[in-house]
């Protein structure tokens, strides 16, 4: 059979055309590329359209509970504690896993797109909610005895229990995005995103007046924050939902409910489950009882656990305020910096799932190419930046002049691990779009834990760098992710993965027909 090149529309589906066949010779074994200029300014005015909104929707997502911590904040050290305490195990505990189960979708849905089964789109995100929202239970029965949690684990009893407070009024929130991330990742896979971007807009909007209101003109406090919380993601829930029930360029893929999406639950699970596991890690205890460290919770996210394993050895550093000030603010600023690669990861995850279940070999190879120039490019100018303003930026996070040449030091560093970040999403995102997560999941395991905490550790503790010692063994975590998944990208065969592909949605979309 002969095949067709397909050449990406404005709206991000794909039309053959008769006059860009692929020469017979580029299916060898080896499969050589054929790139062209046109195609180069195509695919990336594309993946830019592609990129910028869901770079934007990413800001905004974080916007919220940095909007939260910023009124919080007024109320006094008790309430900003105890806050930021709640909401990051809620994050930990809850959103990271089911933000990374979601990612199972973006596979899934891509493809079947690409495969034009749009029927399966709809589904799949009837699947992904079901699963997701039973997910959600585990870690709001742990929100709920937040407070008993944390007082076993040796906090102070007082902030122990103003965080079990705050985080009962953010399980609504948990629920919330069981539904959400779905539907962020269905309209992704569609190359919508601009209503994400407007959705989340109104949504924030709505939850710096609401918040406002409850915590100044209410006697809730700062628990009204939470609230506010809650009811902010479910504005975004429900305003995402009816895009996807009204609007046409969604109504090829909207399917009735129906029992049969939970037939696909064996199929997502496959790679939902490991999806998370490249950001979560099923069990995860760390005990160090003679230094009265906390123990970590399950299902703790791998690379962000391994960077609050890191805070946590910070304290028992020689000056350990300062240590622990100086990294906590060098990782907030790399997770803010993280924002604009993790967008493009997802963009070249869609762009693979789409052109890989189209059996686009070529298209999906050239894609990657594309993306590899844009990423390499954005790492250079964000680790330019950060070099050129290391002395500045630590006045965004501390007036004390220790603390602040202490951040600038490690800011070097971070230069260097937002340039290794930045290749660690890209390659994540082809994981994700050719279906490698279980590959992927292994590879995040032994770079972060057999690789980069014992690094970090050793320098920390044995040498007189300190906190850059700590630092140095972030960095080898990706290095190592980046070395590995660089090299099975480089070997694929583009060829077999649009053949998988294709097979895996035809085989769903078979067992879709057949009678039940």
């Amino acid at each position: 059979m002969e095949h067709v090149n397909y050449l990406p529309s404005p709206r991000g589906h794909f039309t053959s055309s008769s006059k860009e066949k692929l020469n017979p010779k580029h299916k060898s074994k080896g499969y050589k590329m054929c790139f062209c200029w046109h195609f180069f300014w195509s695919e990336l005015k594309l993946q830019l359209r592609l990129a910028g909104p869901l770079i934007t929707n990413n800001f905004l997502q974080i916007s919220v509970q940095i909007i939260s911590l910023v009124f919080v904040g007024h109320l006094g050290e008790l309430a900003l504690s105890s806050s930021s305490l709640a909401i990051s195990m809620a994050n930990v505990m809850g959103i990271c896993v089911m933000t990374g189960m979601a990612s199972g979708l973006e596979t899934l849905c891509g493809q079947a797109i690409g495969a034009k089964q749009y029927k399966l789109v709809g589904l799949y995100l009837q699947t992904g909610i079901i699963v997701l929202s039973v997910t959600a239970v585990f870690p709001s029965f742990l929100c709920g005895y937040m407070k008993a949690i944390l007082v076993a684990f040796g906090q102070d009893e007082l902030i122990s229990q103003e965080a079990g407070r705050y985080s009962r009024f953010l399980i609504p929130s948990l629920f919330a995005q069981a539904s959400l991330q779905p539907l962020i990742r269905i309209l992704q896979v569609q190359s919508i995103v601009n209503p994400l971007v407007l959705c989340s807009g109104v949504a924030i909007l709505s939850h710096v007046l609401l918040c406002r209101y409850l915590l100044y003109n209410t006697d809730l406090g700062f628990i009204g924050a939470a609230i506010s919380t809650s009811i902010c993601n479910w504005i975004n829930v429900v305003l995402l939902y009816g895009y996807v029930m009204f609007s046409p360029a969604c109504s090829m893929i909207r399917t009735p409910l129906s029992l049969k999406s939970l037939e696909y639950t064996k199929s997502f699970s496959k790679l939902a489950l490991p999806s998370a596991a490249m950001i979560c890690m099923r069990a995860l205890e760390i005990a160090f009882h003679s230094f009265k460290i906390i123990l970590l919770f399950p299902s703790s996210s791998l690379q962000w656990w391994c960077y609050e394993i890191f805070i946590v050895l910070s304290g028992l550093l020689p000056n350990p305020q300062l240590q622990t000030a100086a990294l906590s603010a060098c990782l907030n600023f790399s997770n803010l910096t993280f924002q604009i690669p993790f967008g493009l990861s997802g963009t070249i995850s869609t762009r693979v799932s789409n052109e890989l279940g189209a059996g686009q070999a070529k298209t999906a190879h050239n894609a990657v190419l594309v993306a590899t120039l844009l990423t390499e490019t954005q790492a250079l100018l964000v680790s330019i930046f950060l070099l050129s303003c290391h002395n500045v930026l630590g006045y965004v996070f501390s007036g004390g002049r220790d603390v602040i040449k202490t951040f600038a030091d490690l800011l070097q560093l971070l230069a260097l691990s937002s340039f290794l970040d930045s290749n660690q999403a890209l390659l994540s995102g082809i994981t994700r779009g050719c279906g490698w997560q279980v590959l992927g999941a292994v590879i995040n395991l032994g770079a972060f834990y057999m690789v980069a905490m014992p690094i970090g550790t050793c320098l920390g503790f044995l040498t007189q760098l300190r906190a850059r010692g700590l630092w140095i063994g972030v960095i080898c975590g990706p290095f190592v992710q980046i070395f590995v998944l660089g090299l099975i990208t480089w070997r694929a065969n583009w060829e077999e993965e649009a053949t998988k592909a294709r097979q895996h949605v035809l085989n769903n979309s078979m067992a879709d027909r057949l009678p039940t």
